[in-house]
């Protein structure tokens, strides 16, 4: 029997009753666009990760294009993004006509290398370009170098979006992602660790200036009434009903957060003395959008995958070519050091079953198939 990658079944079965009367709720009151559970979800997610802020939108990559108008990065502006990541965190910039400017990743962490950031940025100057912001992504669930990232950020006059789409709820140094930047936006995608029944996203600021404009942004730049613009913006609201499936999601986070660490250690006590697993450093937690190991050679990534399909269990590379190898980000500005690691990375990241209800006979399975 094939095991599920994501096993969002095992879940929706322990929350279906309160989804249920919170889907009824939605249905009664007849409020899909901006209703009372936009709001709640708002207030709840604020409180949960210590932002001033927090604002729902349609879907993860809004957010961050959201962050970007918000604090006004445009064309001639450079946009500094790993290369190791999602295409979301890049598109963007060239969405509201910055330069997108790919940045090298540590071998550890998969997270922003800081010194390939500064090569970057003085690559990007010669260039013509105004460095005007940092996206770090929290890869996998685990908080980027914010201390080290912000710091060569505000020598340099830029501010820092972090992206949490990954990563929401994981802790640095006593805070949560989702207040680690200027603004941090997350995302909702199903198989995001919280996640709901469609797409959604959301924004954070502890700047209630940026939190104003943020909202006026992601309703078509609307001013003091629906149909007065004061800017142009998008259409990014966050639906009701997806809103009303977070807030019962959201009350078992925790929990299935302490899970997801249960599993990612079973994990690394089984497979540490075979791959490299991966690392945490101190002060950091992840909460574990996926847990990737790296092989020795991309042969022998290729035989640990033949291995589980054959045992149905599924593997899935993350990311199987990195952004500035890719056809519509080839022409754009790298670190002029090259982007080794993550090229390196490319060829031996794979990623295991991963979800708070992966039972331990079940994940036994994995591990026998992985290790071979």
């Amino acid at each position: 029997m094939s095991l599920p990658f994501i096993d969002l079944g095992a879940q929706q079965a322990r929350l279906r009753p309160a989804l249920d009367k919170a889907i009824a709720r939605v249905l009664d009151k007849g409020q899909y666009i901006m209703g009372p559970e936009v709001v709640e979800l708002e207030k709840q997610l604020a409180a949960f990760c210590g932002a001033r802020h927090a604002l729902g939108c349609a879907n993860g990559t809004d957010a961050l294009q959201l962050a970007l108008m918000a604090l006004g990065v445009k064309q001639g502006d450079a946009v500094f993004v790993p290369t190791f990541t999602f295409a979301a965190t890049a598109e963007v910039a060239p969405l509201v006509g910055a330069t997108p400017v790919f940045v090298d990743v540590l071998p550890d962490t998969f997270n922003m290398d800081p010194q390939s950031l500064k090569r970057a940025i003085a690559a990007a100057r010669e260039a013509g370009l105004n460095p005007a912001c940092v996206i770090p992504v929290d890869l996998f669930g685990l908080p980027a170098d914010y201390d080290e990232l912000i710091g060569i950020a505000h020598e340099n006059g830029m501010r820092v979006i972090g992206d949490s789409a990954q990563s929401f709820g994981a802790s640095y140094h006593g805070r949560i992602a989702g207040s680690l930047g200027d603004i941090s936006a997350t995302s909702f995608f199903p198989a995001k660790p919280l996640g709901c029944y469609g797409d959604g996203g959301a924004v954070f600021t502890d700047s209630d200036e940026l939190a104003e404009l943020l909202d006026s942004l992601r309703i078509h730049g609307k001013g003091t009434h629906r149909y007065l613009y004061d800017r142009i913006g998008i259409n990014s609201r966050l639906d009701t009903l997806q809103a009303a499936i977070l807030i019962e999601k959201l009350a078992v986070y925790t929990d299935e957060i302490e899970k997801r660490q249960e599993v990612a250690q079973r994990y690394t006590n089984a497979l540490s003395n075979r791959f490299e697993t991966p690392y945490i450093p101190d002060g950091l937690t992840s909460v574990w959008a996926q847990y990737t190991i790296k092989t020795r050679s991309r042969e022998e990534r290729d035989a640990l995958q033949a291995r589980a399909t054959a045992a149905g269990i599924p593997t899935v590379i993350y990311y199987p070519l990195s952004l500035h190898r890719q056809k519509a980000y080839a022409d754009y500005p790298t670190d002029p050091a090259g982007l080794g690691v993550s090229d390196d990375l490319a060829e031996r990241v794979v990623s295991l079953p991963m979800h708070a209800y992966l039972e331990a006979e079940d994940q036994d399975r994995v591990i026998a198939a992985v290790v071979g």
